[in-house]
């Protein structure tokens, strides 16, 4: 294909076995072991030689955004994956990302490792959705580096929670960069950690990291949130939690380190039940109970 023609470009794996990548006129999209054998600045960022997973590399301006699927479709599978995105110089990116299970029940297991490069100046909108099955093991562990003067905008959607979510996102922010960090989980019969780091490492950075948890069904959700202010910069942490009905659990811990005097650093936490109220008046306009809670809840993950 002529890639000058491209009108998008996209990542496609199911199970262990990529069925499709296209990249486009100044991207790069290529399975993470051929960008390994290809190239030697890779490796040092990977690491490890990887076994599956994606590499991008956007080094021109694209009117369209990325894209990346990874499916669960077989039975046990237990996937490994290692991932990377690298945007150049004050290039403005937006990038929308699915990971899933294409059917219930399939015990499969998901682990990823993540590293997302922001370069000077560039910017970066990261729309990142889970959809999983009841019984399937989740292990998303993700980096983002962010260089002077970049944006980084991250949603990370979860409605569709497996047993067992263990998330794990650090961000290293330079010099006058700034990050507008979302968790929305909506946690049904789940055990769900999370463990969020935001490193505001030079002067003038600023971050926001926002949480949006909800425990239903026999849920337990463990969120643990830290800002580190190592600078002159600005962030803020706030941490909500929604609890459905009295078999779930949800604990927050939100945590603000500061190291520099002239840091502001700034947090809201609760954690609270749908008001009886809430539910009589959608009630009264004809929704049964259950209806009315999943509006509510709705309304409660839009943030």
């Amino acid at each position: 294909m002529d890639m000058k023609n491209a009108k998008n470009a996209h990542f496609w794996q199911i199970d262990h076995k990529v069925k499709q990548f296209l990249g486009a006129e100044g991207v790069i999209v290529l399975p993470s072991f051929e960008a390994w054998q290809r190239f030697k600045w890779v490796r040092y960022l990977f690491k490890n030689r990887p076994k599956e997973g994606y590499f991008v590399w956007v080094k021109k301006q694209v009117n369209f955004p990325l894209s990346t699927c990874i499916t669960i479709a077989s039975p046990k599978i237990s996937q490994n994956l290692t991932n990377l995105l690298v945007i150049e110089k004050g290039l403005n990116i937006r990038a929308n990302v699915l990971c899933n299970a294409a059917k219930n029940n399939l015990y499969g297991s998901h682990m990823a490792k993540g590293k997302l490069i922001l370069k000077e100046g560039a910017s970066l909108e990261y729309n990142h959705i889970h959809q999983w099955g009841e019984k399937d093991f989740v292990s998303p562990h993700y980096e983002f580096i962010l260089r002077r003067g970049s944006k980084l905008v991250y949603t990370y959607k979860n409605l569709l929670p497996p047993e067992n979510l263990e998330l794990k996102t650090v961000i290293y922010s330079g010099e006058k960069s700034s990050s507008n960090i979302k968790f929305l989980i909506n946690g049904i019969k789940s055990n769900i950690k999370i463990e969020d780091v935001l490193f505001l490492k030079k002067k003038g950075a600023q971050g926001i990291v926002k949480l949006r948890l909800v425990g239903r069904k026999k849920s337990d959700i463990d969120a643990v949130s830290k800002i580190v202010a190592e600078s002159a910069v600005k962030g803020h942490l706030d941490c909500q939690g929604l609890l459905v009905d009295e078999n779930s659990k949800i604990s927050l811990t939100p945590k603000l380190i500061c190291q520099n005097k002239n840091a502001q650093l700034t947090h809201e936490a609760s954690i609270g039940r749908i008001a009886e109220e809430q539910l009589t008046y959608l009630r009264m306009r004809g929704l049964n109970e259950k209806e009315a809670t999943d509006l509510i809840v709705s309304g409660f993950l839009k943030i």
